[in-house]
């Protein structure tokens, strides 16, 4: 059971880099990205002023 689960994580994580690589994947990754750390910033920039 263990070595199942060890198997299907370590499918998961050796997909990752291939779903980053191909095109519009990767387009729709790095905006995800951006459109998080915008809302990071905003929600600092919202916060009390030092």
């Amino acid at each position: 059971m263990i070595v199942s689960l060890l198997y299907k994580v370590a499918r998961k994580l050796l997909t990752v880099p291939l779903v980053l690589l191909r095109r519009g994947p990767a387009k729709e990754a790095e905006l995800l990205v951006l459109r998080h750390e915008d809302a990071l910033l905003r929600r600092q920039l919202a916060g009390p002023v030092r």
